[in-house]
């Protein structure tokens, strides 16, 4: 049988080239093309010579391009729709990396990003955060990547959540600067980042519908989770803190029993005894997590870092592609 062909739409920016490497090395995947609207004509490894993947970048043509058995989309909101649309309907199976169908509601949608390019598409995508939906992801051929922020927070508070722990939580995020994308701003500015740290989007950012929905589908429907990013003087790399008020006592033991129960057996959750930081999966589509029963205040701590690039989101998109095509889910990013 031969390999699923991948098209990455968008692998101009960091997100869309590490997942051109990592479709490029797969062993069951095939790079069929690249594509970029800045950047046509340019061959990747010219861009990002660390990806070694030496093909051209190509204007996104999809009478060209969608002959393919799958893609990854790495536009920003509100321009990944209409590809998205394009593509689903020569029946390409998708992966979109924005945020144009993580969010369920419509109306909740536009009230975060305005119009959507392709609302008729909403109820086919699945929210693709593997050790919540592995199921619906095998079976879909539009996948919602997550956000990074979203993927850490919520793998933190799943276990808590599904227990009916949480009664309120706050999340104190922190991520490198590659999160805000490739093209340069004031905030992202070295002069501004280095030796700083830095608060943003408090109270509106666009990841919180996001933790909202995906918290309240495991049962934390009447908690709303306080949340405010923080940018570091780090190129990748992010960590969450969460501190949880409980709505009943629990112990250490509880504590460990939850997360055993619904991380035990996941390939890229990493449960310990000590709280992580960014460098232990720097490069890796893993999530490691450590969960603390605080006697004192009487709350739960949790902490969980990832790789914003990787299983924030390009190492996870590949995860969802491998379950969408039947492979080994840990093919080509183990």
């Amino acid at each position: 049988m031969a390999e699923p062909r991948i098209l990455v739409a968008g692998a101009s920016g960091y997100a869309g080239a590490l997942a051109a490497r990592l479709i490029w090395r797969h062993p069951g995947l095939a790079l069929a093309a690249i594509t970029s609207r800045s950047d046509a004509g340019t061959r990747l490894d010219a861009l990002y010579p660390h990806h070694r993947v030496p093909l051209e970048l190509e204007e996104l043509d999809l009478d060209r391009h969608a002959d393919v058995d799958g893609a990854i989309v790495a536009y920003p909101h509100g321009a990944s729709a209409p590809v998205v649309a394009g593509l689903r309907a020569r029946g390409v199976k998708v992966v979109d990396l924005s945020a144009d169908f993580r969010l369920a509601d419509l109306e909740e949608y536009e009230r975060w990003y305005g119009e959507h390019g392709a609302p008729s598409l909403l109820e086919e995508a699945v929210y693709g955060l593997p050790e919540l939906r592995r199921d619906e992801i095998r079976d879909s051929s539009l996948v919602a990547g997550p956000g990074c922020y979203p993927t850490a927070a919520i793998l933190a508070l799943a276990p808590l959540a599904r227990a009916g722990l949480i009664a309120d939580v706050v999340i104190d995020a922190k991520s490198g600067v590659s999160g805000a994308g490739r093209a340069p701003t004031s905030k992202t500015h070295f002069v501004s980042v280095d030796e700083n740290v830095t608060p943003y989007g408090i109270g509106r950012h666009r990841h919180m519908p996001e933790i909202d929905q995906e918290l309240g589908a495991l049962g934390m429907e009447d908690v709303v989770a306080a949340f405010t990013p923080h940018l570091l003087p780090l190129d990748q790399g992010e960590l969450v803190s969460c501190y949880v008020t409980t709505a009943a006592p629990v112990d250490q033991a509880e504590v460990d029993a939850a997360f055993a129960r619904d991380y035990a057996d996941e390939p890229f959750i990493e449960l310990t005894t000590v709280a992580p930081g960014v460098r232990d999966v720097r490069d890796t589509n893993v999530c490691r997590i450590h969960a603390r029963a605080d006697e004192r205040t009487g709350k739960v701590f949790v902490f969980a870092a990832i790789d914003n690039l990787w299983k924030g989101t390009s190492s996870q998109a590949v995860q969802s592609l491998n379950l969408m095509f039947g492979l080994d889910e840990t093919a080509g990013i183990a």
